[in-house]
């Protein structure tokens, strides 16, 4: 058999049913198919927690541009809160609700300029408490993704060496060097690392995405705070007065 018929012969494998994905995975060692699956496996639950994230940022990004514009043209924070139909289902409310119960607890004890500071910065302090919480909850299975975007690689490498390995394990077994004995083994190799990076890419950037719209929000939530400082610090001047 010459190089022609050789080269003729494996082609025609790797067009048949052997070389698909399917045939590759039914035919690799039991090694190669734990690593298959826990790829597929992590793929999965990536996917779930990035389409997760996405959607409960875009909807709790929709209640905070409500929950700002009625805010703001409301004519008492005191009536507004009063009003609240959502209390606690959205981090806005959440830290609203938490400065706002600060607020009603001990503005009746307020008596003196320092008591005034001091009021003011417990509001503050529960609101930040109240926001690491929030983004705490946010942050939730990001980890996962980041450990994903990490490990899956290597993952793959591993799957990708032993799929080598049993190219030459072939080469060692058939005494032949020819393309039809090494090119399963090849193939395997690099199905394993093409599926390792199909799982890492959209983990690391999902991971970036996800990070950069919390941190923003976070940004937004913190302002608030501050904007909603002000306000009661107005309150505590204008009840001294």
């Amino acid at each position: 058999m010459n190089g022609t018929e050789e080269i003729v012969i494996a082609a025609s494998k790797i067009g048949g049913h052997e070389m698909s994905l399917i045939g590759l995975f039914a035919q690799a060692s039991l090694c190669v198919k734990l690593v298959v699956i826990l790829l597929l496996g992590c793929s999965f639950w990536s996917w779930t927690i990035i389409f997760a994230k996405f959607s409960f940022l875009k909807k709790i990004k929709s209640r905070a541009d409500k929950f700002e514009e009625a805010f703001w043209n409301c004519g008492s924070i005191e009536t507004f809160f009063d009003n609240l139909n959502n209390k606690g289902d959205d981090p806005f409310v959440s830290v609203f609700i938490a400065g706002m119960q600060e607020w009603r607890r001990t503005k009746t004890k307020v008596k003196t300029a320092i008591g005034s500071i001091s009021l003011n910065e417990r509001i503050t302090r529960m609101m930040r408490v109240s926001i690491g919480r929030e983004i705490e909850y946010l942050e939730q299975y990001l980890g996962f993704l980041a450990s994903v975007g990490s490990t899956a690689p290597f993952i793959g490498l591993f799957g990708t060496v032993w799929g080598i390995m049993n190219s030459f394990e072939s080469i060692k077994f058939d005494q032949n060097t020819s393309l039809t004995s090494v090119a399963p083994g090849i193939a395997e190799a690099l199905f394993v690392t093409a599926l390792g990076l199909a799982v890492t890419i959209p983990a690391v950037i999902a991971y970036n995405k996800i990070s950069s719209e919390i941190n923003r929000y976070q940004n937004r939530l913190e302002a608030f705070v501050d904007e909603f400082s002000s306000i009661i610090s107005r309150q505590i001047e204008d009840s001294e007065v």
